[in-house]
């Protein structure tokens, strides 16, 4: 069947550097579904470091969203660079018809599909540590119990949130801390 449907396909790919589509044969009996499913759940991973290092800035450092937009953009320019890096430095601009910052309007609740969890019990499946992507799919399904996380924060105060020192430094360790996570 890929033999079929390779032309169409290798036509609307995306194409690497080299100028070769990125398209290829995985193998037999779903290989090629269970590389997605992986991929998926890297970039289940790969998501919930750019939104902890964004709660980091946010939070400690109390940065605007336009300096969040730069700081992510200098960050597109090194190791970090990468398509979530790119569009989440974009994200940080964007504004809703009244002109307000879409990142403060949205709801913080996350949902998910379930190709994370797969791939997380494919991991404990094989005795494969894959803690990072299981992590993700956790925070996932914290961040769907909007309602018992708002009852939560009536009750339990949480930490208080403490200035982060100097603002460069605590932003080079932040990028470290994604560059090392990722």
């Amino acid at each position: 069947a890929y033999d079929l449907v390779a032309p169409i396909l290798k036509q609307i790919a995306a194409v690497a550097e080299d100028g070769e589509p990125c398209v290829t044969y995985i193998g037999a009996d779903g290989a090629g579904h269970y590389v997605k499913m992986v991929h998926n759940g890297i970039e289940y991973g790969d998501m919930q470091l750019i939104a902890e290092a964004y709660a980091l800035l946010k939070g400690g450092l109390a940065l605007s969203n336009e300096e969040l937009a730069q700081t992510f953009t200098e960050w597109n320019e090194g190791e970090l660079s990468s398509y979530l890096i790119d569009i989440t430095k974009d994200i940080f601009t964007k504004k809703d018809e009244e002109g307000k910052y879409l990142v403060d309007v949205i709801l913080d609740e996350a949902a998910n599909k379930g190709t994370g969890k797969w791939t997380s019990q494919s991991s404990l499946d094989l005795g494969e540590p894959l803690s990072l992507i299981t992590e993700s799919v956790f925070a996932r399904y914290i961040s769907s119990l909007k309602d018992q996380r708002v009852a939560a924060s009536k009750v339990l105060s949480g930490p208080q949130v403490q200035p982060a020192g100097d603002k460069a430094e605590f932003i080079e360790k932040v990028r470290r801390a994604l560059y090392l996570g990722k």
